[in-house]
């Protein structure tokens, strides 16, 4: 384990590395939280919809560090990730743009899930004001919904589910790579043969654009995903605007 631990502090570049630190810790912290005082702090540092009573401003960016305290794979599959591909990015760009490409992208997954999330909700929330004559929704009215047998309770219930993980950003970091680096062979379990990173990214694309769409997938904010490769193709693509050599 401690070789293990010097060769991770030792070969991983900086930002890859205070970044899985930071995930890491706060998903430890979660779990003491709980344990030690009943307080999941994924429901204070979690986002929520913009129109939730519980919705906090500096969530939009503290979502992007917590994960799933009883959910371990969640966690370690965004940060083998981040590992694999982030350290790539962060060696051929430097410190500094790839922090500010993951930040952005991030950020552009917060802004497209929460976009989303609005436009299928809007009816639901609408009908909520009108059936009880408010203008915003309070926790007195929150609760009340979410009581067993209100018609509104499912909507409550989409109201009180934060969203936790750095997916977003790190499907940003997957587009990252296939851009640079398309005709990379990547082996990915099960599959016996190599696949071109490029089109290991269209696949994951069109696999969260489809169970987005579909409304598969359970409780994953697939239009997040899409979110972080929307605006990672973006700032890539303005970044490319201003030098010859992008990386």
């Amino acid at each position: 384990m401690s070789r293990f631990l010097s060769g991770f502090f030792n070969n991983t570049p900086p930002v890859v590395k205070n970044l899985i630190i930071i995930n890491v810790v706060l998903w430890l912290t979660t779990i003491l939280f709980i344990r030690l005082f009943g307080t999941n702090l994924n429901f204070h540092l979690g986002l929520f919809h913009f129109q939730s009573p519980v919705f906090k401003p500096w969530q939009v960016v503290t979502h992007m560090f917590m994960h799933d305290n009883d959910r371990i794979f969640h966690l370690l599959f965004n940060m083998w990730a981040l590992w694999m591909f982030g350290k790539v990015l962060e060696s051929v760009w430097g410190s500094k743009r790839f922090l500010i490409y993951y930040l952005v992208t991030g950020l552009g997954a917060a802004l497209v899930h929460s976009l989303v999330n609005y436009i299928q909700l809007a009816p639901d929330i609408m009908a909520l004001k009108t059936a009880y004559s408010v203008n915003r929704i309070n926790v007195t009215l929150l609760n009340e919904i979410l009581q067993p047998g209100n018609p509104y309770y499912q909507l409550g219930r989409e109201l009180m589910r934060p969203t936790i993980g750095a997916s977003g950003a790190v499907y940003g970091v997957l587009l990252a790579f296939g851009v640079l680096f398309p005709n990379t062979p990547l082996y990915i379990i099960p599959i016996p043969f190599p696949i071109k990173a490029k089109w290991l990214i269209i696949g994951a694309g069109v696999i969260s654009l489809y169970l987005g769409l579909s409304g598969q997938g359970g409780n994953v904010a697939h239009f997040a995903h899409l979110g972080g490769m929307i605006f990672g193709f973006i700032l890539i693509k303005y970044w490319n605007r201003f030098t010859k050599n992008f990386y």
